[in-house]
C-alpha cells in the first residue's frame, strides 16, 4: 500500500497573513519563533513600497481571493504605508485588521518607542534588514545612483541621518548600512529593534495574544 496522505486542517481555521514582501522573512521568523503552525503567508510585491497607490487595490483583490479560497481568518501585514487611509477602507470593507501604525519603520521600533522619536526622526532616512539586503536593487539601480552619483544630493539632500532599524544582528548588514550612510553623506545611527510590535500583533491575530 502507498503512504497515507496526511490530512490538512480545515483551511477556514487557518490564519492567512497577506503582507508586504518587504517583511516576509520577518513574518516567517516570528511564525517559527511562536510556533504558529496554522499561519499561512502570501505577499504583495515588495516594490509597492515605491508605489503606495497600488497597495489598497491589490489588497482588495487578494482578500477577495483568500475568502474565495476558504480563509475566514485574514490579517493584513501592512501598516498604512503611505496609502492615506485607503488601506483602512479596504480592511473595513472586508472586516479584517491590519498592523497598527504609519509604516513598518514604526512598528519595528514599537509604536510607543516610535512616538518618542518621531519628531526627531523627521529628517532621517530609515533602513531595515530587507533594505540593507536589497540596497542596490531598491535604491542604487532604480534611482540611477550607480551611474550618476551626482544625483545623491537631489534625492537625499534633505535628510540629516540614516537610521538602521536592525531586526537581526548581522555584521554584513551593518556594513551595508554604514557604507550607505557614508555614500549618502548622512550621519549614521543603528537601533537594534528586533521584530518590535510585529511579534505581538501576529500573536494576537493568531489567537496567542
Amino acid at each position: 500500500m502507498g503512504a497515507m496522505r496526511k490530512l490538512q486542517p480545515d483551511q477556514g481555521d487557518r490564519l492567512l497573513v497577506i503582507a508586504c514582501g518587504m517583511i516576509a522573512r520577518e513574518i516567517l521568523a516570528v511564525k517559527e519563533q511562536l510556533r504558529l503552525d496554522h499561519l499561512d503567508l502570501t505577499c504583495l510585491p515588495a516594490e509597492f513600497h515605491f508605489y503606495p497607490d497600488r497597495i489598497a487595490p491589490a489588497m482588495d483583490k487578494a482578500i477577495e481571493k483568500a475568502k474565495a479560497d476558504g480563509y475566514r481568518n485574514i490579517f493584513v501585514g501592512y501598516a498604512d504605508c503611505g496609502t492615506g487611509g485607503l488601506l483602512d477602507r479596504v480592511c473595513e470593507k472586508h472586516g479584517v485588521e491590519r498592523m497598527a501604525g504609519p509604516h513598518c519603520f514604526a512598528f519595528y521600533q514599537g509604536m510607543d518607542a516610535y512616538a518618542t522619536v518621531a519628531d526627531d526622526d523627521m529628517m532621517s532616512f530609515y533602513m531595515t534588514d530587507f533594505l540593507c539586503r536589497q540596497f542596490d536593487a531598491f535604491f542604487m539601480k532604480p534611482l540611477g545612483l550607480d551611474r550618476h552619483p551626482e544625483l545623491i544630493k537631489d534625492y537625499f539632500g534633505n535628510y540629516e541621518k540614516l537610521v538602521y532599524i536592525a531586526q537581526t544582528d548581522d555584521p554584513e548588514l551593518d556594513k551595508v548600512a554604514e557604507k550607505a550612510a557614508k555614500m549618502l553623506g548622512l550621519a549614521y545611527e543603528r537601533r537594534s529593534t528586533g521584530y518590535g510590535d510585529l511579534t505581538k500583533e501576529l500573536a494576537s491575530a493568531a489567537g496567542h495574544g
